[in-house]
Formats: structure tokens, sequence, C-alpha cells
């Protein structure tokens, strides 16, 4: 099969991977022989707003796709720097480690709001933008949800919903979901 791209970066946090980020990579894998996940938020603490470490969101997210489609999806952790400029060389490093020489990269998305800015970051890489999709999910209510005791399962695709159910029953997810009860919300999530 010919495809569009060489490569497809989708740039998230992925904290829990849901139906819409599911329909983003399954729109990627059409137009491009591997999709480049920039997993965000991958230092190893965890918070009420990144519960999930780095490696937890890959297998979570592979968890979703069938073993052929599991090879074409491609990770990069992407650690938080708080400079715009910081963090757009940074990722811009560590797709250059993985991509080859001349391949042709592509970064898809949706500018859903302000928080979306970042996709300016690459013009070199040949935007696929995509519409509000069907069913577009904020992954912060679903959070609050998960951390009252319950798992939106119109949200998720099934592999997240063993996942988090797996992990409500460490105590990782009982300390994060005590501080999400007893602390003040605003800007947490």
């Amino acid at each position: 099969m010919k495809y569009t791209f060489d490569y497809l970066v989708f740039i998230g946090r992925f904290q829990p991977f849901h139906l819409a980020h599911l329909q983003t990579i399954k729109i990627a894998l059409q137009q491009s022989q591997y999709v480049l996940l920039a997993l965000g938020s991958a230092q190893n603490e965890r918070n009420i707003k990144n519960p999930f470490l780095a490696t937890e969101r890959e297998r979570m997210i592979l968890s979703n796709f069938s073993e052929q489609d599991q090879k074409r999806i491609k990770f990069v952790h992407v650690i938080d720097v708080y400079n715009d400029e910081k963090w757009q060389k940074l990722v811009k490093s560590l797709v250059n480690d993985v991509v080859e020489t001349n391949a042709k990269v592509g970064l898809i998305g949706h500018f859903k709001d302000d928080s979306s800015y970042y996709l300016k970051f690459f013009p070199e890489w040949e935007m696929v933008e995509l519409d509000s999709l069907e069913g577009a999910i904020s992954a912060t209510p679903v959070r609050e949800a998960y951390y009252r005791g319950e798992i939106q399962r119109d949200a998720f695709p099934q592999g997240t919903v063993e996942f988090l159910q797996k992990f409500q029953q460490t105590d990782i997810y009982k300390q994060l979901q005590h501080k999400f009860m007893t602390q003040d919300k605003t800007n947490l999530l």
C-alpha cells in the first residue's frame, strides 16, 4: 500500500487514551506507514492531571490495536519543559531520532481550542488537520469521573477500560483518588 506519509506525528498526553484519540490514530494509519505518538508530560512523577507514566500509556494505547497495527505505532516521551521554544526543539529532536533521513513526516491533530496552539510550531511538517471528531471528548471530565470511581465506558475503547479497571486496584490510584477528593480542584485537572 502506498501511503502519503512515512510518519505522522500525533502529540498528546493521552491521560487517559479515549475514543477520539483512537479515531485519530486510525485515520493516521490510513495515511502513513507509521504513526509516531509524542507522549507529553512524560516525567516520572504522577499527579492528578497526569496519573499514568509514559510506559503505562504505551501499554494502554497499544492494547486497543491489532498486533499488525501495533508494529506501526512508535512512541517518543516528551517531558514538560515549560518553555515553548525548548519544547519545540525537544519534540523535533525526539522525532528526528526515530525517523529515517529523508522520511516524509507530517503532523496530525485538531485545533480544538487555545490549548492546541503548539500545532503551529512545526511548519516543516505537513499538517493533517482534523475536523472536530464525532463525539469529541475532553479528558478532564473523564479523569474527574475516574477519581470518583466511575469509568465512562462510552468514552473509551475496550483496552483502555480494562487498563483503567486494573489501575483502580492499585495503591497509586487510591493515593491519587484521595488527593483528588481532598484538594482544591482549581487548575489541577
